[in-house]
This record gives structure tokens, C-alpha cells and sequence, in this order.
């Protein structure tokens, strides 16, 4: 048998000590002061082994949010999978420039395009109850996925299997918003770190990684009420292109919100 003590020990030489206690805690249910109170404990057979097998996983370079199950949000855990996306902190700048220009809307009506996990759809379902919130996505796993955590949450959203707009061509919406694929097919980093594990799918888009933003400016439009907003993620060096791609589609007052690094990392504007 193994105690905490020796099992963490054996863990920070392949993880680090954070990374180690965080699955450990993940294992056991417990907080860290509870860990670090009981390292004479000996561990289970069964949890030594699920540890040791993380452990692994992780030094073979498995995100730990996969490992784990779950990643915060906006101050939410959400569940996650390989299915989906890993949350990041720079999605969140659309949830604040959101509820910036729609808090005091009676009933506006939202749709999240490529939802995955749900995190962007369901916090502003929770941050904004008025809302009518509407969450799409081609993949079933995705989609499965935004359920579970729309039910742990309490969030009303609609869920709809769809390849962008295809399942909803006769709505409208008052804001759409997105954190859609836009890395470069080709780009390097999509062999690096956690991005070798998470969906190809939702990471590329075509040679210089904006396809899927050029199809949303030009196709959302159409589904946006008189005076309504897109706004979307894009890449830490596409703000100038976006920009460019938002003013030659007819969109008006574009906005751009930079991250705490200073980088430009969500964009959007007012229908043509």
C-alpha cells in the first residue's frame, strides 16, 4: 500500500507537484488542506492505481481537464470530454461584452454557434435569465455534453444539432455569438500541448484559419434582427484580417476587446 505522501512524491518527478495534488484531489473528492492533513493516510488499491494511471496519462501529455473531467468557466465547473473543447479564459471576454450591451434587452434572443461544452450558451442563459437562448453544434457528442451541463447548471437552453445555421434558416436573433475553429490547418501549434487532443474539428478552418469566420459574417446577416450583434473568437493575430473581413461585409460600429495580455481576441459588429 501506498500513502498520499508517497504517491504525490512519486508523481511531481513526472507532473509537478500542482498538477499532482489537483488529480489526487480529483480522486479522492477532497480539498488540498485535506491532502496535505493526511499524507500518512494509506491510499486505496483501487485509487492508487487510477492515480498512478493519470499520472501517466498526463506526462504522455493528456490535458488535465480531460483528465479530470472538467474545466471552470466564468466561475462555473463545466463537464468535458475529449468531444469537446477545453474552456478558456479568453472566451469569457464575450460574455462580458455581452451582458456590456444586452442586460437591460426585455427578452433577447441569443444563439451560440458551435456550442461544445456549452459554457458560452449556458452562462449567458444563467447571467442573462431574460434571454432566449439557442445553442448549436454538428457534433451529437457535443451536443450531449452541453446537455449534461445545461441540466447541472439549471440553464434553459435549446440544443440543435446543426452544421452552422442549416437547422435554424428561418430565425433571427438579436446576438449571435461564436468561438468557432480558426487556427490554420497547417499551423504547428496543432500538434503541440493540449491542442493534440482536443477536437480537430473545432480548431481548423481552411489555410489561414478564417473559413469558418467568413462564413459566419456573411451568413449571419440573415439571422440577425435590425440592429443586432455578432461577436466571436478569433486568433491572437487575426484582429487587422477580422476587422477588414467585418467592414467589407457591411457591419457597423465594430468592436474589439482585447484579453488581460493586451491581445485582441474577440471581435464583432452591428448587422449590415
Amino acid at each position: 500500500m501506498s500513502t498520499i505522501g508517497a504517491a504525490l512524491a512519486a508523481a511531481r518527478q513526472k507532473i509537478g507537484v500542482t498538477e499532482a495534488r489537483l488529480l489526487l484531489c480529483y480522486l479522492l473528492g477532497c480539498s488540498a488542506a485535506h491532502i496535505e492533513a493526511h499524507r500518512e493516510d494509506e491510499l486505496d488499491s483501487a485509487v492508487a492505481e487510477n492515480f498512478r494511471a493519470c499520472v501517466e496519462r498526463r506526462w504522455q501529455g493528456v490535458p488535465i481537464a480531460y483528465l479530470m473531467q472538467t474545466r471552470e468557466f466564468y466561475g462555473r465547473p463545466f463537464a468535458v470530454t475529449p468531444a469537446v473543447l477545453i474552456p478558456r479564459p479568453e472566451t469569457e471576454l464575450i460574455v462580458d461584452t455581452v451582458l456590456g450591451k444586452f442586460e437591460r434587452y426585455a427578452k433577447p434572443r441569443v444563439l451560440d454557434l458551435g456550442t461544445g461544452s456549452g459554457c458560452l450558451a449556458i452562462t449567458l442563459a444563467l447571467e442573462l435569465p431574460q434571454a432566449e437562448v439557442t445553442a448549436v453544434d454538428i457534433s451529437r457528442d457535443a451536443l450531449s455534453i452541453a446537455a449534461g451541463n445545461a441540466r447541472q447548471f439549471g440553464a434553459t437552453v435549446r440544443l440543435l444539432e446543426s452544421d452552422w445555421f442549416s437547422s435554424i434558416a428561418n430565425e433571427q436573433f438579436d446576438l449571435i455569438v461564436s468561438n468557432p475553429p480558426y487556427i490554420a490547418a497547417g499551423d504547428p501549434h496543432l500538434t503541440q500541448g493540449d491542442l493534440r487532443f482536443e477536437p480537430s474539428q473545432a480548431l481548423a478552418s481552411g489555410a489561414d484559419g478564417l473559413d469558418a469566420i467568413r462564413h459566419i459574417a456573411e451568413t449571419a446577416p440573415a439571422h440577425l434582427s435590425a440592429g443586432g450583434w455578432l461577436l466571436f473568437e478569433h486568433g491572437y493575430d487575426q484582429a487587422e484580417r477580422v476587422r477588414a473581413l467585418l467592414a467589407a461585409t457591411g457591419y457597423g460600429s465594430i468592436e474589439q476587446r482585447r484579453d488581460l495580455a493586451g491581445i485582441v481576441r474577440v471581435s464583432g459588429g452591428r448587422a449590415p
